[in-house]
């Protein structure tokens, strides 16, 4: 299960965006036709040599800034893209250096609380929160937008808020600067910004309600649980959230969300160790003693004798519990066992288990081995102790094939398993097995 995470930078650089003589600019001032003239005679060889990628469709001279001091003089165009959303630009020739601002950021109001005297004016500029909608929707986020807000830049990353109509849900977008149309965005909810050590954070929605969220998914859920406490676990890179509740009878359980928004699974915390650190907000080390009790007694039923020390849930169909049992003796290998509700169930040994869908992950890989060189034996193969192996596939009538490699370093072999219960077939040597997908490709079989 791999985590998303968010980069964050360490601080960002938010450039002032009201030079002296901009300022001095009347704010309510029309736009005239010669600015905009002098726009679209100058900017888009501006825009050019600036690197911003943008088919100028409008645009407007602003004003310039003349430093004496400094002997710098700095001009500044709005214009109007024909997809995307719209930029100030600022431009020093003289140095050959410029500045890209979207209108959002253009727009923003000053330290002081004051208008931008910068704020865009073309037309094509003046709905700047749908065009970041489209940059958004690029990375999933389909929410319709109420609000929207800048936040500031690096020399390579321009970061935005953007709030949901349902006044909970938001997003830190991190897209490129500039913000062009075809920039690359990542789209990060803003509940792991909540929980981050960062100067980033989501301004337009509450923390607080992001998180009754959980109050609804344990009342969706089966298992009963009075929340007292609620915690944002994670994501993965398949677009699941997780939650964590603390209930008032003192458990736990952890929640995952589908990308559709919906309770896809819960687990208690006992079962939750393995998935994205566990539990945190209820000490589930007791009730984990208990678990592995339970899944003692419920593998030595199925005649799998394990004195189970830990394990670790996958997911699984409703009314199934399957889990990953590791030996407490360490002499006997573990497995993966799947219990119906009913109680009754199948331990597969870590061998086996690749069969069964499943992977052994908190096992060594050595445990098993034995196992496989037991079935060489049963198909009349003395001679190869297991020292490697590898799933190859399973067929249309339900076989499946495991390639093994021998200690001795001679070249090893495929065993053919039939399904149901998994037995060894026959065991075919490497040389003889080329035509099974491709042969044997294990190190010394090749």
């Amino acid at each position: 299960m791999r985590r998303k995470t968010i980069g964050l930078v360490a601080a960002l650089a938010v450039a002032a965006l009201a030079p002296a003589v901009v300022m001095s600019q009347s704010r309510d001032a029309e736009v005239t036709e010669k600015a905009r003239t002098q726009g679209m005679a100058e900017a888009p060889a501006l825009a050019q040599a600036a690197g911003l990628n943008c088919q100028i469709v409008d645009a407007r001279f602003i004003g310039k800034n003349e430093d004496r001091k400094a002997k710098t003089s700095k001009s500044y165009y709005e214009v109007d893209c024909q997809e995307g959303m719209g930029f100030v630009m600022e431009a020093d020739t003289g140095a050959g250096s410029y500045n890209l601002y979207t209108c959002l950021e253009a727009s923003a109001p000053g330290a002081d609380g004051k208008p931008s005297t910068l704020a865009c004016k073309l037309p094509g500029n003046q709905n700047p929160q749908a065009e970041l909608a489209q940059l958004a929707a690029k990375d999933g986020v389909s929410c319709p937008i109420a609000n929207s807000r800048a936040i500031g830049r690096t020399s390579t990353a321009t970061f935005f808020e953007v709030a949901c109509q349902d006044g909970v849900t938001g997003y830190i977008l991190n897209t490129g600067y500039p913000a062009t149309a075809d920039a690359k965005v990542d789209a990060t909810n803003c509940l792991m910004y909540d929980q981050a050590s960062t100067n980033i954070k989501c301004e337009l929605t509450d923390a607080a309600a992001r998180l009754r969220v959980v109050d609804q998914l344990a009342q969706s859920d089966a298992k009963s649980c009075a929340v007292t406490e609620r915690r944002y676990v994670g994501a993965t890179t398949d677009g699941s959230n997780y939650f964590e509740a603390a209930c008032e009878d003192g458990k736990g359980y952890i929640y995952k969300v589908g990308t559709n928004g919906q309770l896809a699974e819960s687990w208690d915390c006992a079962r939750a160790l393995g998935i994205l650190g566990g539990c945190t907000l209820t000490d589930a080390r007791e009730a984990a003693t208990e678990q592995a009790a339970l899944y003692t007694r419920l593998a030595q039923s199925a005649g799998f004798q394990c004195n189970v020390s830990k394990y670790a849930a996958f997911p699984a169909q409703t009314g199934k519990d399957v889990v990953e049992l590791v030996c407490d003796d360490g002499a006997k290998p573990g497995g993966v066992a799947v219990f119906e509700a009913s109680g009754k169930g199948t331990v597969y040994n870590c061998a086996y288990a690749p069969i069964a869908g499943y992977r052994c992950g908190l096992n060594d890989d050595k445990g098993a081995y034995a196992p496989l060189t037991a079935d060489l034996k049963k198909v009349g193969k003395d001679s190869c102790v297991v020292s490697n192996q590898r799933l190859v596939g399973k067929t249309a009538d339900g076989s499946a094939y495991i390639e093994v490699a021998c200690a001795d370093g001679l070249a090893g072999y495929m065993i053919q398993y039939k399904q149901n219960p998994i037995t060894p077939a026959e065991a075919i040597g490497c040389a003889f097995a080329k035509g099974i997908a491709g042969g044997c490709k294990l190190p010394g079989n090749t």
